[in-house]
């Protein structure tokens, strides 16, 4: 197990923790990562497109000129897929783009996801919040006194209203618990803040 330090709100030293290697220490899986965030995008897909065919068309119930003896070609409705206003052929219909992956692969890309957050030492470690009431200028400073970038993701043990109300008004800033983590906000994140005791719940899991 690693060492990794642990900062007080004001950016100082508050001590040290120690880390399980097979959860944030592991060689990141590109392949199971992609896999992850691919399935993740495609849950997100509303799927909700649809077009007309000629069944559903409005009008056409008529033919449009007799079978036989005008020298046109034959046809049957004004709704068909060559008539302008006609039904669309193969056109997109409602579907669920959502697909589901193994537990196992599902913990390896989060195990994953959160190595190569420490490789490139964008993983940040705090003692706790401990904000008494949301205050969204305090929580600026804290991300100021850390030394965060724009797009960070924080992620608490549980779910702190103090928390998330004084990081909902700051743009790239979002707020998850521990339970809640996903591939895809750690990705998507320049930057992971956690509290030590979030690490401690997410090794309990994944470990």
């Amino acid at each position: 197990m690693a060492n990794y330090d642990v900062l007080k709100v004001d950016g100082s030293k508050a001590g040290s923790v120690e880390l399980n290697d097979s959860v944030f220490a592991i060689e990141p899986n590109n392949d199971v990562l992609f896999e992850a965030i691919n399935l993740q995008r495609a849950s997100l897909r509303q799927g909700t497109h649809a077009v007309k065919n000629r069944s559903a068309v409005r009008g056409g119930g008529r033919k449009p000129w007799r079978q036989k003896g005008t020298g046109r070609a034959r046809q049957g409705t004004i709704r068909a897929p060559q008539w302008r206003g006609g039904g669309i052929v193969f056109g997109p219909t409602p579907r669920s783009y959502a697909y589901k992956m193994p537990k196992k692969m599902r913990r390896l890309a989060l195990r994953s996801a959160l190595s190569f957050k420490v490789q490139e030492s964008n993983l940040t470690v705090v003692d706790s919040f401990n904000l008494d009431a949301p205050k969204t200028k305090e929580f600026k400073t804290i991300l100021s006194n850390l030394e965060q970038p724009k797009k960070v993701l924080v992620v608490t043990e549980s779910e702190d209203v103090n928390v998330e109300l004084s990081a909902r008004n700051i743009p790239g800033l979002q707020v998850s618990t521990a339970q809640g983590l996903n591939v895809l906000d750690i990705t998507s994140a320049d930057s992971v803040i956690i509290t030590e005791a979030a690490a401690k719940k997410v090794e309990e899991v994944l470990g």
